[in-house]
This record gives structure tokens, C-alpha cells and sequence, in this order.
């Protein structure tokens, strides 16, 4: 009995040890927070590859301001986004949740309906209530309006400030969809409701020129799909009509949005913000300022890439100017991997001239490979994360929101953020421990522990037809080691039946969480 009792005793010491530890760790972040109190800009770039940064190994074009985030602070090796596409990888970084458990997150058309719903727990609101000003500005491509769409003649509901965010200045899609406006808050800016717009992503409408029907006044060529309505000379995804004192300008849009952003920023100097600056860079169609136009050397692909670094510099030197550097957290990332030919003839292709846009990886957008959702993420915060470091922990873009939470003291029981971890110690480089797992959603879905790589098998295509990028769909389970073959040149499957099967079980085994109860 005295045996069992001393058993029970260190046993229950154990218990409170580990529980004391896990509290620690998180009153040591939420201390940090409180002493600092930090500002929080997001840069999320779009179709940025792996390889395309000078931080990241890149020789044939130079991106200074991005590289300075990384050189002020922690630069990850081993990061992903959920998706090898946008909505997706958008939609998991807002709500914490793998965008393949919710139908209706693939590509969505420019005039989709709200993806996330109102009232569910995002990461704009965890830091909204935290007592932050959140905006966001750039691209959302996550819907918007009730089913059947929104009204764009109209007030605009519901919107990002439905789920978070105070201020909003975006575009609905994509460049390449219609409607080709602005949007700040819930209305088209600019719009003469004498020239009311209409939309359809099925028939046309109106009398607007095509790229089909009429190429000779395209200033862009597409190279397939994006022959529909003409609006700035580039023939887009979609029909449109009306709107045209709000239609947007592509080559001034970087500018555009860079200026709202930093508008954000000296309105909000006084008090703690939160800044998601999505920018359409580096997606199609690329139609740089003519201040970069050919300055790259590598085609439009590379000319918007040296814009991206621009816009970037502008809002560190507007942080410099309003002396809000040191006590603002600044993280860099993409949305997904890299494409080259993604619709339109802009020499990306003709002009690579050697440059690797997913770096050692195979693959790119669209892909279940490494090059799909392995993507750069860098970290700054002066002082307080260790300048010029490097981590290789497994991290995933679904972990902000749970990280944010505990970051800021928020102890909450959460349903709708079930596959979000707290990696706070990882992001703030106090620890190299990362995640045990994570799932990428490509081609098919994959699954990766840092050094394996899970691909579940798939009948479907293996090439994309029209961006020729492998989609890395094979109908035979296909297994990589990441350590010794980080481009996935050699499926060992075969050799090693007990992992595919371990791997392939812990897939099903997180496929079949719905959302129970999860501690921040």
C-alpha cells in the first residue's frame, strides 16, 4: 500500500510539473506581450515560390527589404502553407482549420459568396479582442456577400469586417477575375450608380469586348482561359459591364494598395494594430509599374517580384519614419508555391534565365510536391527575436491563430480551429520544436513529419496542361525522404510498407477530426 502511495504521489507530481511547465511557457508569452504590447503586420505575397527571395538562395534577382525581415530576425527552412492554392491556404490561415474539411474552399470565382461565416473565430478577431485596430489590405479571394454573391451596387454584406477586421481595402479575387474594383468596407469604390455593375461567371453579358472576340486590343496576350471581358487592355476570368469609374489600373495597383497600407499605419500609430497586407504580387496578370517594367531582366514574372520587394520596403521605411520598428512584429510568407505560365504570354517562361522558383523542391502551385506549399516565412521583432537566425522547425500557416491566442492571453475552448497548434516559442525562435506532422493539400493530399513525405494515392492527372507543373498524383502510394531527398526524386514506397502504412493511418486518423473541444 505505501508502494502504491509513493506511485500515486510522483505520479501526481509529474502531472503538475508538466501542467506548471505548460503554463509557464505560456504566461512567459503572454508576459511578453503585455510588457510590449506589439503591432502585427502581416505580409502575405501571392504565388511566391520558395527560391524567389535572395534570402532564400536566389542569384538572378535581388529582394533587399524582404531580406531584411529575415536579417532582423528568424528565417524558416521548413514552413508551409495548407494549400498549394490561394482560398484554401487563405481560408486555413484565417480560421485555424485545414480548408479540405469544408466544401466550398477551392478557387473561388470573383463573384463567390462568403466563405467563412460570421461569428466563427478567426485570427483578425483573436487579435481584435485582444484590443487591436485590424485591417486588412489586398487581395481576400475568400467570398463575399450572402449565396448567390454580393451586391456590388450596393452595401456589401457580409465582408471581412464580419469576422475581424476593422478597416478593409481589397479586391473580391483575383487580377485575372472580374469585377476589376476596389472594395473599402462594404462598398465599390468610386462607382457612378448611373453605371451599375453586373457580373456572370457563366454567360456573357453586356456588349463589352472579349480576348476571344477581339485580340487586337490586348496590351496582354492570355496563353489559355482568360479570354473573357477586356478591361485596362487584359482580357480576364469572367463577364463584366458597367463600373468603369472604378475600375482599377493593374499597373498602378501595387502603389494603390501600398498606399492604403501605410495610410493604416501612421491613422493607427498611437495605439496597437494589426496589419494583413495581402498583396496581389506576384499573381497574374503581372503588369508591373512602368518603374519596374524590365528592370528585372527576367520578364514581368521578375519585375513584379522587384515591385513586391518595393511595397515591402515602404512600409518597413513607414514604420522607420512613425519609430514603430522595434515594437512591431513583422512576418513575411506566400500563400503557396510558385507558377510561371498561369494564363498569360509575359515571357515568364522565355526569360527564367535560370532562376529556380521553388528552389531545390519539386513542383510548384497546384502541386501535392514540396514546391506546392513548402514557401518562405521570416519573423522579425527587434529585440526581442534574435536577429539573423535560422530554424528548421515544421510549422504550418494553420498555427497562427492558436499561437495569437495564447500569445495574447486568451484562453479559449475552440471547435472551429481544430487542426491550429501553439507554435508561439518556435515563431519567436525560443524553441526548435515545431510540429510532429502536418498536411498539405495539392494535387491530393499529402502528409509530412520533417523527414517523411506521404503522398495518398490519386487517379488524377499528374500534369497540369496548361501551367506543365506535375501535379504529383500517382494511383501507387508514394513515399520521400525529405532529409536525403528534399526534391522528391525517389519514391521508396516499396522499400519501406510499414511507413506508408503507419503514415497512411495517422492521415485517415486526422481526417476524422471534427473539430472536438482544443485548449489555447
Amino acid at each position: 500500500m505505501k508502494h502504491f502511495l509513493k506511485l500515486f504521489l510522483f505520479a501526481a507530481l509529474i502531472a503538475v510539473v508538466a501542467i506548471s511547465c505548460k503554463t509557464a511557457v505560456r504566461n512567459n508569452a503572454t508576459a511578453l506581450y503585455n510588457s510590449n504590447k506589439p503591432n502585427i503586420i502581416f505580409i502575405y505575397a501571392d504565388d511566391l515560390g520558395y527560391g524567389d527571395l535572395s534570402a532564400y538562395g536566389a542569384t538572378k534577382i535581388s529582394t533587399p527589404n524582404i531580406d531584411r525581415i529575415a536579417a532582423n530576425g528568424i528565417q524558416f527552412t521548413n514552413a508551409y502553407a495548407t494549400s498549394a492554392t490561394c482560398t484554401p491556404s487563405r481560408y486555413s490561415l484565417m480560421t485555424g482549420e485545414y480548408a479540405w474539411r469544408k466544401k466550398g474552399t477551392g478557387i473561388a470565382a470573383g463573384d463567390a459568396a462568403m466563405i467563412i461565416q460570421p461569428g466563427r473565430l478567426t485570427l483578425p478577431f483573436v487579435l481584435q479582442n485582444a484590443g487591436y485596430h485590424t485591417g486588412i489590405v489586398g487581395k481576400w479571394h475568400l467570398g463575399l456577400g450572402p449565396p448567390g454573391g454580393p451586391d456590388w451596387n450596393g452595401e456589401i454584406n457580409p465582408c471581412p469586417l464580419d469576422i475581424g477586421f476593422d478597416y478593409s481595402y481589397i479586391m473580391a479575387a483575383t487580377a485575372d477575375r472580374v469585377p476589376c474594383v476596389y472594395i473599402e468596407n462594404r462598398h465599390v469604390v468610386g462607382l457612378d450608380p448611373n453605371d451599375p455593375i453586373a457580373v456572370s461567371y457563366g454567360k456573357p453579358i453586356g456588349n463589352e469586348p472579349t480576348g476571344r472576340d477581339n485580340p487586337e486590343l490586348l496590351k496582354l496576350k492570355p496563353s489559355h482561359t482568360h479570354n473573357n471581358t477586356i478591361i485596362n487592355g487584359i482580357s480576364r476570368i469572367g463577364y463584366m459591364t458597367g463600373g468603369h469609374s472604378a475600375r482599377w489600373i493593374d499597373e498602378n495597383m501595387a502603389d494603390t494598395f501600398t498606399r492604403r497600407a501605410i495610410d493604416f499605419l501612421e491613422q493607427n500609430s498611437q495605439k496597437p494594430f494589426f496589419l494583413f497586407f495581402s498583396t496581389n504580387d506576384i499573381h497574374v496578370p503581372r503588369v508591373p509599374h512602368p518603374q519596374f517594367a524590365g528592370k528585372s531582366g527576367m520578364g514581368a514574372r521578375g519585375d513584379v517580384i522587384l515591385q513586391l520587394d518595393w511595397c515591402v520596403g515602404e512600409l518597413l521605411k513607414t514604420l522607420d519614419n512613425l519609430n514603430l520598428t522595434k515594437n512591431t512584429i513583422i512576418i513575411f510568407s506566400s500563400d503557396n508555391g510558385p507558377v510561371l505560365d498561369d494564363g498569360y504570354h509575359d515571357e515568364a517562361v522565355e526569360k527564367l534565365n535560370g532562376h529556380k522558383p521553388a528552389g531545390p523542391f519539386r513542383g510548384g502551385k497546384y502541386s501535392a510536391f514540396e514546391g506546392g506549399t513548402r514557401i518562405p516565412l521570416m519573423i522579425s521583432w527587434p529585440g526581442k527575436i534574435k536577429a539573423g537566425i535560422f530554424s528548421d522547425a515544421l510549422i504550418s500557416q494553420v498555427d497562427f491563430l492558436a499561437s495569437f491566442a495564447s500569445f495574447t492571453g486568451q484562453q479559449q475552448s475552440n471547435k472551429e480551429a481544430p487542426d491550429s497548434e501553439n507554435m508561439m516559442d518556435v515563431l519567436l525562435g525560443r524553441s526548435k520544436k515545431g510540429r510532429t506532422s502536418l498536411v498539405q493539400q495539392g494535387g491530393t493530399l499529402a502528409l509530412t513529419n520533417n523527414e517523411w513525405k506521404y503522398i495518398e494515392p490519386d487517379n488524377g492527372p499528374q500534369i497540369n496542361p496548361n501551367t506543365n507543373i506535375e501535379l504529383g498524383n500517382d494511383p501507387q502510394p508514394q513515399l520521400y525522404n525529405l532529409k536525403t531527398d528534399k526534391g522528391e526524386q525517389n519514391n521508396v514506397a516499396a522499400q519501406h510498407p510499414d511507413i506508408v502504412k503507419e503514415m497512411a493511418k495517422l492521415l485517415q486518423k486526422i481526417k476524422n477530426v471534427r473539430g472536438e473541444e482544443k485548449n489555447f
